[in-house]
């Protein structure tokens, strides 16, 4: 089972491999082991959560997360306008399993990478609290509470549209780490799936 992925958006080139020369030496201070793949991707598995501000946890239900370039970013599709300038550059940070204690961890990785990187956070789709039951992912009750619910959190948020398969436009959530920040201390957190 795989489990949530955000994107981490930069608004100056970098090459990966720079990316990683940074950030690599921090993951293996609280990951281990950290592997490089062939694609040049970055597969770890977080074994102290301290490094990231939180307690400990079982890492028995803990899967494998990755790090790698998202090659999508910046899309054609997708609508820029909220920001001064669009990205130029996508990282993906990824958790390979699901359930409460990946999306937490995915959620603090992705705060302090953001902040290292100097990155708004891409969450991949529209937040909200937990969906109803019959929720479709792309209707209007759902962008109500979507609206309703982070509306009353600190930080920016934007939405961000883009064309669906269907030939039509939806919308993802961009964040910044003071939004991201206060969205992991609320008690429907959750990333997309």
């Amino acid at each position: 089972m795989s489990g949530p992925a955000v994107g981490l958006w930069l608004f100056e080139p970098r090459g990966f491999a720079d990316i990683l020369a940074e950030v690599v030496p921090w993951l293996e201070t609280f990951c281990e082991p950290v592997e490089t793949k062939a694609d040049g991707d970055v597969d770890f598995w977080v074994r102290d959560g301290s490094a990231l501000g939180l307690p400990a946890f079982d890492p028995a239900g803990v899967g494998v997360f990755f790090l790698s370039e998202d090659e999508e970013i910046p899309a054609e599709d997708e609508d820029y306008s909220a920001f001064s300038r669009p990205p130029v550059q996508g990282l993906i940070v990824g958790a390979g399993c699901s359930g409460p204690v990946n999306h937490m961890l995915l959620g603090h990785l992705a705060l302090a990478l953001a902040r290292r990187l100097d990155a708004p956070v891409d969450f991949d789709g529209l937040l909200s609290s937990r969906p109803a039951e019959g929720d479709d992912t792309r209707n209007e009750a759902v962008l109500t509470r979507a609206r309703a619910l982070t509306s009353a959190l600190p930080g920016r948020l934007s939405e961000v549209s883009y064309d669906t398969w269907g030939g039509g436009r939806w919308l993802r959530h961009v964040g910044d780490a003071a939004f991201l920040e206060a969205w992991l201390q609320h008690p429907d957190f959750h990333l997309v799936k």
